[in-house]
């Protein structure tokens, strides 16, 4: 193929493929790199190079369909757990009137006064007891709760 042997052209993608991934680390380029891998293989056997991509092919798709989910699920590299994070789910009280609009409210939870905004858009008055449901930057994103356990 273009006067390149076959098995040079797949070790060339491989390559590039593992460098690109090692620059991104987003867990993409790896499964294409695994299909080229294999294609190098098979080009030792004097299989066509139609067959040769249409493995290439299949092995990446079979890979980034089936294998990288599971591989994000253990390894976890896209979200890196802060303290913040712990006060997700929690409960506390308004310290200032939450309005959206203006916008203004804050918050006390887990012992420390946080700005807050309304998940729904709604006012919650000063006193009110919130759950925290989210964290947006560094406001907590809060609901009203019928009671709280504090």
């Amino acid at each position: 193929m273009f006067g390149i042997p076959e098995y040079l052209i797949w070790l060339g993608i491989v390559v590039a493929l593992a460098a690109v991934e090692s620059m991104t680390m987003d867990l993409n380029c790896i499964w294409f790199a695994a299909g080229a891998l294999c294609s190098f293989f098979l080009s030792f056997t004097g299989i066509g190079w139609i067959a040769q991509l249409i493995v290439f092919a299949i092995v990446s798709g079979v890979c980034l369909t089936l294998v990288r989910p599971i591989a994000l699920k253990h390894l976890n590299i896209r979200r890196t757990a802060t303290n913040a994070d712990r006060v997700i789910g929690n409960t506390g009280m308004v310290v200032e009137t939450i309005d959206n609009d203006v916008p203004s409210g804050q918050v006390k939870a887990n012992g420390q006064i946080w700005t807050a905004r309304s998940a729904d858009g709604s006012i919650i008055p000063e006193g009110e007891h919130i759950k925290v449901c989210r964290i947006e930057g560094v406001k907590l994103i809060v609901e009203t709760v019928k009671e709280a356990v504090l």
